[in-house]
């Protein structure tokens, strides 16, 4: 970050209409390094404002500009600020290709701790929204984490911790969240965040879909106004819903769909519906519907069974 993009940014008081005006001023006075500083802190301000759109035209036109007079340095710091925008739009293919600039360019030059700690969280963030890649992703936002905390940037190390335990719960490892928390630099950053990824983690544990709702009721700052964790929201929501199913289903051979609906607490054509789904992607396999009741064949007990009928098959090839 540059030395005057460095100061604009400790300006508190710097608003986005005091931003522009400082922009007509730099251009009034030909000050072309001091007006693409401010431009700069625009697109930043635009991001964190949400105004996603204007932030996209903006730095398109300061990464022109940027690139024949090849100040690297803020163009790392627009490039990736036009990453996040793109992603926050839904368009992940500009987004990854803003970040791949911005890590090329990084990766020519020395890259400050803080500046490398927020692409490695973009990383993380393009790789669990692109690919569902949240073994990679977690890797990503350990690196950031532990530069956040280098450089003692408490707001961005939990938010970096925070999707490092997301990564946990999304990879099936909800086990591991606590195991993590107890870490010596990490604990430190305990509170309302991690708080709510342990109840996230244990609802996960539980395979239960009403801790799992109470839990995102409960802590809905911390994890609905939170736009990385809302854009996963339906996709976890979706496989604790498959978690609750298999809870209730596993132990019985013969279960009524009415009986599960309610224990679930959710209409009888969802759960037939996300039932259906599961036996298609053959968690269960299905051998008969008789009236309201589903008689199921475990995929364990299923391949005992074949492996019981070719081993009578070969007894009578024998013969």
């Amino acid at each position: 970050m540059t030395a005057s993009l460095f100061q604009i940014r400790n300006r508190p008081d710097l608003t986005l209409d005091k931003c522009k005006e400082q922009i007509e001023l730099a251009k009034n006075e030909n000050k072309t390094f001091l007006r693409q500083a401010f431009q700069a802190h625009l697109v930043n301000l635009l991001n964190r404002e949400k105004n996603f759109s204007q932030s996209v035209l903006l730095a398109s036109e300061l990464v022109k500009e940027l690139k024949k007079i090849d100040d690297k340095e803020l163009l790392v710091d627009v490039l990736l600020e036009e990453s996040i925008a793109f992603y926050h739009l839904s368009n992940l293919t500009k987004a990854r290709a803003s970040l791949t600039n911005a890590r090329t360019i990084a990766n020519s030059k020395y890259t400050p701790p803080a500046m490398q700690a927020k692409l490695d969280l973009q990383s993380g963030i393009l790789h669990a929204a692109e690919d569902h890649d949240f073994k990679t992703a977690f890797s990503y936002f350990y690196e950031a984490f532990e530069a956040f905390d280098s450089v003692n940037d408490s707001k961005m190390a939990q938010n970096a911790l925070k999707y490092m335990l997301l990564s946990k719960i999304m990879t099936d490892n909800a086990d591991e969240v606590n195991s993590i928390l107890v870490g010596k630099t990490i604990s430190k950053y305990s509170g309302p965040e991690t708080d709510a990824m342990k109840a996230l983690a244990n609802a996960a544990k539980k395979r239960s879909l009403k801790e799992f709702n109470e839990t995102f009721s409960k802590y809905g700052d911390q994890l609905m106004e939170d736009p990385v964790v809302q854009k996963h929201f339906s996709s976890i929501s979706d496989t604790m819903f498959e978690k609750e199913l298999s809870r209730l289903i596993q132990p019985y051979s013969c279960v009524q769909i009415e009986h599960i609906s309610k224990c679930v607490g959710l209409n009888r054509d969802l759960v037939e519906k996300k039932l259906s789904q599961m036996i298609l992607d053959k968690n269960f396999m299905v051998v008969f519907k008789v009236m309201d009741c589903l008689l199921f064949l475990i995929r364990k007990l299923w391949t005992l069974l074949l492996s019981w009928q070719w081993r009578r098959f070969m007894r009578l090839e024998k013969w």
